[in-house]
């Protein structure tokens, strides 16, 4: 017998399914909701226990003697700078007569500028009074730090020029005294030279009166930038609205706790890998999905929600039940994740079977879900694994177990030659779908098909393997023909771990 496999596509699945993700977040909803109402209340809370403290602002017009048009705010920034010193700070408090150091003052208040010219200071304090008895000290700090540097740079400005100004007039006057010491009567070549010294004397006389004109006007724009230097907008307190600093702290908090929540469930999705699409499960298993049954809802508000998981049920009940009457050798469901849903369908399915006869329960599960129930008026006889050999021929067998770690695999052979799984969506990982696929196929029990709990309402993936033994027709006809003798070619589909098993131990299962 050869074995074709179309697994080798395996190799051309992407990295990461971003579909699966988005699916396995979604189930996570939970968890980052929960932490979205966590940072909602968070940050209500710290609004109403943590109010911000009294705080008041002002705002000041600075002048600079090197204001441009096309200054990029270079200059208020420097006085945003200036403002955060300890020279300023320590008038500040020196006029309030504080012990604070300044170093502490700073950390109570900031400047920010709005505009090229437009200074604003935030102060805080212990009270709105202190508060704003600060921030007017402050600005009136400010402004005379600005008005003193302003008028010592224009002063040494002037000095500059005047400087200038005195050495241009020294040399005049050694000028002067040269034209004085020439005689009446000269030759060609002394008119020359008196024609040079009585230029370079008017020259001298031009430059004085310029360097006496630019000290002046030096002197002159300083008044212009001390009287456009001001407080324009007077000290006050600024009030708090508790609703809407609980609002904007609440809407962070949401914003944090929902991407928090979300970035933990996408990592976690991809970490886990549990896979949660149809399609992912039933290529891991190598079985096709024949039934699923929805998450039964609680809520007296979804009534239309329980009917119709109540009619899924049934479908899914008659499916088993018309699986397990065609099946010749006993049959059993394994379950894994879903041990209570399992129980329930077992149950379900036994109840359709009696009607053509005495059906027992073989309970092969480590709980006591079956075993610890209480019998009800037409349920079927459960019995143990080691009473099941007691059973009367007559009677149909019906297995349930486990395939959840820590499973005894050599005993799921006495549950039932074949089985279905019954699986709930993203609680196992990939790797344990793998174990438990090769683990069934060594103890030579067949999965007729799986059985989806809790599918994702929005998976339109397709859990069918077209080319699989149980499913597709021609797979039935070459199982009849294998269990006939006629050792025809198997051609079903394998699941994804027997990709990685080399061809030499494919060959030898």
């Amino acid at each position: 017998m050869t074995t074709s496999t179309t697994s080798q596509s395996s190799a051309a699945v992407p990295l990461l399914d971003l579909q699966a993700l988005v699916v396995a977040v979604r189930r996570r909803r939970r968890l980052w909701c929960a932490l979205a109402l966590l940072g909602l209340l968070v940050g209500a809370a710290v609004a109403a226990l943590m109010p911000p403290p009294p705080s008041a602002v002002t705002k000041v017009l600075v002048a600079h003697a090197e204001d441009q048009p096309n200054d990029t705010g270079t200059l208020i920034r420097t006085d945003v700078a200036l403002l955060q010193t300890t020279r300023v700070a320590g008038a500040a408090l020196q006029s309030l007569k504080s012990p604070e150091k300044p170093e502490d003052f700073m950390r109570d208040y900031r400047g920010t500028g709005l505009t090229n010219n437009l200074l604003q200071i935030d102060v805080t304090g212990d009270s709105d009074a202190e508060a704003v008895a600060r921030a007017k000290a402050l600005a009136d700090a400010f402004v005379a730090d600005h008005m003193r540097r302003m008028q010592e740079a224009a002063n040494a400005e002037a000095k500059a020029l005047l400087d200038q100004r005195d050495r241009m007039r020294d040399e005049l006057a050694q000028v002067n005294k040269a034209i004085g010491d020439l005689p009446l009567n000269s030759n060609p070549k002394a008119s020359a030279s008196i024609e040079s010294l009585f230029a370079r004397r008017a020259e001298l006389n031009s430059r004085i009166t310029d360097f006496d004109q630019r000290a002046a006007e030096a002197r002159t724009g300083t008044p212009k930038v001390i009287a456009g230097t001001q407080i324009v907008d007077a000290p006050r307190a600024v009030r708090h609205s508790l609703p809407k600093a609980a609002a904007t702290d609440a809407a962070m908090g949401l914003t944090l706790g929902l991407v928090l929540g979300l970035a933990l469930a996408a990592v976690g999705s991809v970490v886990a890998d549990r896979p949660v699409l149809r399609r992912d499960i039933a290529a891991h298993l190598g079985a096709s999905v024949i039934a699923e049954l929805p998450r039964a809802s609680s809520r007296s508000g979804r009534r239309w929600q329980r009917r119709r998981t109540r009619a899924a049920r049934e479908r899914l009940t008659g499916t088993l039940a018309r699986t397990v009457r065609d099946c010749a050798e006993p049959v059993s469901l394994l379950e894994l994740g879903c041990a209570r849903n399992t129980c329930v369908i077992a149950l379900d399915v036994a109840r359709a079977l009696a009607a053509q006869g005495p059906v027992a329960i073989v309970d092969g599960l480590p709980g006591p879900q079956l075993a610890g129930r209480r019998p009800k008026p037409g349920d079927p006889t459960v019995v143990s694994g080691e009473r099941a050999a007691a059973v009367s021929p007559q009677e149909r067998l019906l297995g349930v177990g486990s395939v959840a770690p820590g499973t005894t695999w050599t005993d799921l052979q006495y549950l039932g030659t074949q089985t279905v799984l019954v699986v709930r969506a993203g609680h196992g990982s990939a790797a344990w779908l793998h174990t438990v696929a090769r683990q069934l196929t060594d103890q030579r029990i067949p999965v007729i098909g799986v059985v989806l709990i809790d599918p994702d309402p929005r998976d339109r993936t397709d859990g069918t393997l077209w080319d699989g033994l149980h499913i597709a027709l021609r797979g039935h006809s070459e199982r009849l023909a294998r269990q006939n003798g006629t050792g025809q070619v198997r051609t079903e589909r394998l699941p994804m771990w027997a990709a990685r098993v080399p061809d030499s131990d494919q060959e030898a299962r």
